[in-house]
């Protein structure tokens, strides 16, 4: 293991990949994976943006959660992609700082907007009379801002914390970005308090918020059971079941990698489980909405269709 070198505050990212071949044809994967997100975010984002019908509050915090999911990616690939190709594995304090203010924002952020999306759903199937007062534009609004404003809140104390730690047993980072499940244990001083918080906040951004989720679409399962409309049931079922998809590919693996103790940790499970909620579920989330949704699938025939017959 590298010693730490007092003159230099740079910190080693080990990386995802070994340098050789079957490395590369990985990381052009992951490429790939990353160039489909970003189109697919975009397409939606430009989609629900042009789209009078698609002006809803269930769009608009679609619109939100592809943002969320296009800035997450390039938080982590680009860096990745660059050490890899160019052979440095090194990353300044501030552009570990900077990487893992975005990580940690989007991370917490779009946890709410994801509990916030639940509610939208509940209110929707369960109360469809409120709907309209109950999730106004405005409503809508103040929920986007408050899922931005505590994600960031929260990113910032975290990374201020990390930035000021000692690092003085290694500055060898074995993952591929800045993670504070791989950062802390570098520390050179008792970081229990600091351990305690990074629990507290796991539990305040995605236990509670999935708790929230999961009580949402029990009430949203038990309207659906007792409707007598089978178009009804099927169409508040494939909403639902979306969702649900959606929440399980981006809660599962960091509540098990956040709430878990240190000793029962191992860098290379937590880099293969950061791989679905960094780089996978940004890219699945417009595929999945798309696919599964006829007024997206609408959209896109009417905004792109009308493009093509421009034109030509």
């Amino acid at each position: 293991m590298e010693k730490w070198n007092q003159s230099s505050s740079d910190f080693i990212l080990l990386g995802l990949f070994p340098q050789n071949q079957t490395g590369l044809l990985l990381l052009l994967l992951i490429i790939f994976i990353f160039s489909v997100a970003l189109l697919g975010n975009s397409t939606m984002i430009h989609l629900i943006r042009v789209d009078p019908r698609l002006h809803t509050p269930m769009y608009i915090l679609l619109s939100q959660l592809s943002l969320m999911d296009m800035i997450y990616i390039s938080s982590t690939v680009p860096k990745m992609a660059f050490n890899f190709l160019s052979g440095q594995k090194s990353i300044t304090l501030l552009g570990c700082g900077v990487q893992s203010f975005f990580f940690l924002t989007m991370a917490g952020s779009e946890g709410l907007l994801l509990a916030s999306m639940a509610y939208d759903r509940f209110v929707a199937i369960c109360h469809p009379l409120h709907y309209p007062i109950r999730m106004s534009k405005m409503k809508c609004l103040k929920m986007i801002i408050g899922s931005w404003t505590l994600g960031s809140i929260n990113s910032l104390s975290h990374t201020v914390y990390l930035l000021h730690l000692p690092y003085c047993h290694s500055r060898s980072v074995n993952h591929f970005f800045c993670d504070i499940p791989a950062m802390v244990p570098l520390a050179c001083m008792d970081t229990w308090v600091y351990d305690y918080m990074v629990f507290v906040s796991t539990c305040l951004f995605l236990l509670f918020p999935f708790l929230g989720i999961a009580v949402s679409y029990g009430r949203v399962l038990f309207a659906v059971f007792h409707m007598r409309s089978k178009e009804g049931k099927k169409k508040a079922f494939t909403t639902c079941s979306t969702h649900l998809t959606v929440v399980t590919f981006y809660y599962a693996p960091f509540v098990y990698t956040y709430l878990r103790l240190r000793s029962l940790r191992s860098p290379t499970e937590d880099k293969i489980l950061a791989v679905f909620y960094t780089i996978l579920t940004p890219m699945l989330n417009p595929i999945i909405y798309s696919l599964r949704n006829k007024e997206v699938l609408g959209a896109m025939t009417r905004v792109f269709g009308t493009f093509s017959s421009t034109k030509t």
